[in-house]
């Protein structure tokens, strides 16, 4: 397959070929004077944001920020080959949310399409690095798109955002699963994404008159504001039979993920209530708790053995919380808060540290329904703040964003904390933890010229032990 249907799809995609043999074939008897000929915006809209939680609940972000643990044919959390190829993206869903834009059923459709369509860039540049972003989704008009590095792609997203923000106006929003077409919290999603991409940033930009703290600041006092509650947080609210839970998919016949003993052991470290929430005892559900984490990155031989001589091992997720219905976190006050923390820690804003850390602390704890963490937890030597702050601002970050691999690798890609041992039965060469995918092999067939430019841009070329742009 061509990168021009790649990237860009054709009419022929849009419309479907029919069982004719050649194009003479085509004609007007082929065509139905009652059919529509022009997409349904709103049940693309509906599509593409259910789809957003595959993103969240990746595994195999999972295994990398050690979130999970493989209990049964290990591979991934061993650090095989990541070599996927990202296509399937541009003509699924990212097609999709550009046909709105095209169409422009509303300005506001079209603006939420784009606040989605940057969420799934973002996904996408931080597992690969550089890739098609400004020449995409342009059909044939651009065959073979660019790769851009990831420093463009990052401003060109978080311009998106801000763009985003400023064009909604009164226009109706059908099809929107997640807030039901309301403009004030799209707003909020927008300046929260923004304001994460922003911070992820810091190790490139760390001055407080830097582009990072500058966009920073901008999306924290953006118009219609940011996610400050966990009622106004980004999330999918699963229904069944239409849309499942993922993670209650895992379960579903099959037990290859446990919450990794990584997890577990933190958490009981830090006396940390969430440790009855993130972990249960059963494949089938209820509200039994297990605090028994699976060892990580060992062999199928050891994992197999460790399962077997504990039935109770911990479950990704409480039974009760990964049910068909359960619903799945994108963006979090908690998320919003801890980066705020972050920023303020770095001297980009004025904010009190102590104060929005608390804060988004408390909030992840209050999203999952559990008490407010008592003074006791804030003063333990291992939370309290004045010394250390990095690494106890990104441990908070790291456990508050469980069970979104991607946020978790994130975090420790970026600070390094908290420290993670590699996978004792590691398989790659250098037996270091992934830093990011390799390219597909169809991307060297396809597009060898650019993907070649991208590659001589990755320190260590295409190698899961090279580190993306904002990891440098």
């Amino acid at each position: 397959m061509k990168n021009k249907l790649i990237y860009g799809l054709t009419f022929l995609i849009v419309f479907g070929m029919s069982s004719c043999e050649k194009l003479s074939d085509f004609g007007d008897t082929n065509v139905n004077p009652a059919a529509t000929t022009e997409p349904n915006a709103s049940a693309l809209l509906t599509n593409s944001l259910a789809g957003l939680g595959n993103w969240t609940t990746s595994r195999q972000l999972g295994y990398y920020a050690q979130y999970f643990s493989e209990t049964q044919y290990p591979s991934v959390s061993l650090y095989a080959l990541p070599q996927s190829s990202f296509s399937g993206n541009y003509s699924g869903t990212l097609y999709d949310l550009q046909n709105i834009i095209n169409i422009t059923p509303s300005k506001n459709m079209a603006a939420v399409s784009n606040i989605v369509k940057q969420f799934i860039f973002w996904q996408m540049t931080d597992r690969w690095g550089d890739i098609p972003y400004s020449q995409a989704l342009k059909g044939i008009e651009v065959g073979k798109p660019k790769y851009d590095s990831q420093e463009e792609i990052y401003k060109g997203m978080i311009k998106a955002l801000a763009d985003a923000v400023a064009a909604f106006d009164n226009s109706a929003i059908s099809g929107d699963i997640l807030y039901n077409g309301n403009i004030d919290s799209w707003k909020k999603a927008a300046n929260s994404m923004r304001m994460l991409m922003s911070i992820q940033l810091s190790k490139k930009y760390p001055s407080a008159s830097g582009y990072a703290a500058t966009e920073f600041k901008a999306a924290l006092a953006g118009n219609g504001g940011y996610i400050s509650t966990n009622s106004q947080n980004l999330k999918i609210k699963y229904s069944a039979p239409n849309y499942k839970n993922p993670v209650w998919g895992w379960y579903n016949g099959r037990a290859d993920d446990g919450e990794s003993k990584t997890m577990t052991d933190m958490l009981s470290m830090l006396s940390d209530a969430r440790i009855d929430i993130y972990g249960g005892n059963s494949h089938t559900g209820g509200t039994g708790s297990s605090t028994v984490g699976v060892p990580y990155g060992l062999n199928e031989s050891k994992s197999r053995a460790f399962v077997n001589a504990n039935a109770g091992w911990a479950r990704v997720l409480r039974g009760d919380l990964r049910t068909e219905g359960s619903t799945a976190f994108l963006i979090t006050a908690a998320q919003i808060a801890l980066a705020r923390a972050e920023a303020a820690n770095l001297g980009w804003t004025t904010e009190s540290v102590s104060d929005v850390y608390k804060q988004g602390i408390t909030l992840s704890f209050t999203q999952w329904d559990l008490p407010a963490p008592s003074v006791g937890y804030f003063n333990s030597a291992d939370i309290a703040l004045g010394t250390d702050n990095v690494k106890k601002i990104a441990t908070q970050q790291w456990i508050a964003s469980y069970p979104d691999g991607h946020m978790g690798w994130n975090v420790w890609r970026k600070t390094g904390f908290p420290v993670l041992t590699p996978a004792p039965d590691a398989v790659n060469t250098s037996k270091q933890i992934v830093r990011r995918f390799t390219y597909a092999a169809s991307e060297y067939t396809n597009n060898p010229e650019l993907v070649k430019e991208a590659v001589d841009r990755l320190p260590g070329g295409d190698k899961q032990d090279s580190k993306v742009w904002w990891d440098q």
